[in-house]
């Protein structure tokens, strides 16, 4: 008889997601991760006596727009979110500030005072692309066919009166699309900065459809699980475990095993065979999935899926154990009271789009950026349990940094100078942080690598460029989560819709794998 009925490689957030609903649909389901912690890239740590760090994604936004949080009531396993707002705080060196609230009217009157014309374009903004950005939530949460894209994109009805007028616009950069649409370079950059996120500068062609995302802030806001990133996957995982479901730690996959062109089950690194009757379940990145099939699935079926780019990283974070919060030019507060408004924020320091095109203009030279655009998060402002009683977290965020750099040095050798050019540059806006640092954990593009699988430090796994997505991740063949041998299937960042977490891939693998083992859907309708 076969160890279990489905077996998951790795325990990112989306293999989580889609073990929890095969669980609660009654599959027996085994897990095996090789770091000694679950939750893959969403995990929390004690790193410093008292200080608690996530190692990988922090700010809780695209979940908000899935059921997955009700659906497998993680509520009850311990899961508690925390509303951040305001949701963007934007500084400025002459002391101008923007302040972005889950309330549009609030944030207008807070571009009000930085542009009277941009309060009424944003209120635009959102009116007019709102209904695009609604359909492409409903893309994420569907395999992404050819029937189900255009279903959702092109033939609703709003969308479609949209796409007749505004093709152009969708089909230019994020930089060209906020140029137009906004009069102040700062309220371009606050916008731009987000849709940056996900990897594209504001030049390239087709990524419009990142800000373009940007009204659906409004409607998930910005969430923290109380006691860090990583309480989401320990509550998914303990969600599991309350269903019969096994989760080992510190048991690294060598291989899938295949028979007869069929995945059977997987083989650990001590050379433990674990069996899987009906599925194997791959949440590694796309190129480390393959490498684990080590040969033994036809080369034409593998073919196309060596080609999707990890590209040379983008991004690197600095986590600091701090003595006190950033304290704002011109802004005078406390501990001791409540926590400003700037300190529950994600704080962004980037104060237009061309700052964030010189950075790029780094990256694509081999170069660390040399004024990186950053988002700084004090989630210890709302969150004591993070800090000992009276200190602070610092998340420190920064683009653009390459994996390979131009002077063929190694990061191991440059991190620590990169990182301090972050603080210093934070340290501009907030000038008592170059004081109150008292430790920290430099997460390089190699460090992302080598400590949570990322490859060249790509957080999202696969760049997310328009010819990487939908249909296209990370292949033609295996966008519907089923891979390349019989029985494996795939989830994770390097499957649609990408990086984030959001958990989308893994409820989207859920929904394919339980209607080939049952042929019915998980989610009617559909």
């Amino acid at each position: 008889m076969p160890d279990f009925d489905v077996i998951f490689v790795g325990t990112g957030h989306n293999s989580l997601v889609c073990a929890g609903y095969l669980a609660r649909a009654g599959y027996r389901v085994g897990m095996l991760e090789r770091r000694p912690a679950v939750g893959g890239a969403v995990v929390t740590e004690e790193v410093f006596p008292g200080y608690r760090f996530d190692l990988g994604g922090s700010a809780h936004i695209l979940i908000h727009h899935t059921p997955i949080v009700r659906d497998l009531n993680l509520q009850k396993y311990g899961l508690s979110y925390i509303d951040l707002d305001p949701l963007f705080f934007a500084p400025f060196p002459d002391g101008e500030r923007i302040f972005v609230w889950k309330d549009v009217e609030r944030t207008c009157d807070s571009i009000a005072e930085v542009s009277y014309e941009d309060a009424e374009n944003y209120r635009a903004f959102n009116r007019d692309w709102g209904p695009m950005a609604e359909a492409m939530v409903e893309t994420f949460l569907q395999a992404p066919t050819p029937f189900n894209v255009a279903k959702t994109l092109i033939f609703q009805s709003e969308v479609h009166k949209d796409l007749r007028f505004r093709l152009p616009a969708v089909l230019g950069s994020y930089g060209r699309l906020l140029r137009k649409a906004f009069v102040s370079p700062r309220v371009q950059a606050v916008i731009g900065w987000m849709a940056a996120q996900s990897g594209p500068p504001p030049g390239e062609r087709i990524s419009a459809p990142f800000a373009l995302w940007h009204p659906m802030y409004h409607h998930s806001g910005v969430k923290r699980p109380r006691g860090g990133s990583g309480m989401l996957t320990q509550a998914l995982a303990r969600m599991i475990s309350s269903h019969r479901g096994t989760i080992e730690t510190s048991a690294a996959v060598d291989q899938i095993v295949v028979k007869n062109g069929r995945a059977v089950g997987v083989r650990t690194v001590d050379g433990e065979i674990h069996t899987a009757g009906r599925a194997v379940v791959s949440g590694a990145h796309i190129h480390t999935t393959l490498e684990l099939l080590a040969g033994q699935v036809p080369s034409a079926r593998v073919k196309s899926s060596r080609r999707p780019k990890t590209g040379n990283g983008f991004g690197m974070m600095v986590r600091f154990a701090m003595s006190e919060l950033p304290d704002y030019s011109g802004v005078e507060g406390t501990d001791d009271g409540p926590p400003l408004p700037e300190h529950r924020a994600l704080q962004f320091i980037c104060p237009d789009l061309d700052y964030l095109e010189r950075a790029y203009g780094d990256y694509l030279s081999g170069r660390p950026s040399a004024d990186p655009a950053l988002i700084a998060m004090t989630f210890s402002a709302v969150d004591p349990t993070l800090a000992p009683p009276g200190k602070h977290v610092l998340f420190l965020w920064g683009q653009y940094f390459p994996y390979e750099l131009a002077t063929g040095e190694s990061w191991d050798d440059v991190g620590d100078k990169v990182a301090d050019r972050m603080l210093a540059k934070l340290a501009e806006y907030a000038p008592n942080v170059a004081s109150s640092a008292v430790g920290r954990l430099v997460q390089t593009p190699l460090w992302l690598e080598r400590e949570l699988g990322l490859l060249r430090g790509n957080v999202m796994h696969l760049e997310m460029s328009v010819s990487q997505m939908l249909t296209f991740r990370p292949s033609i063949r295996m966008s519907n989560y089923r891979g390349p041998a019989k029985g494996l299937y795939l989830t994770g960042a390097s499957t649609h819709p990408g990086g984030g977490i959001m958990g989308a891939a893994g409820r989207n693998a859920a929904a394919v794998l339980l209607h080939d083992l049952s042929r019915k859907p998980l989610f009617p309708g559909r």
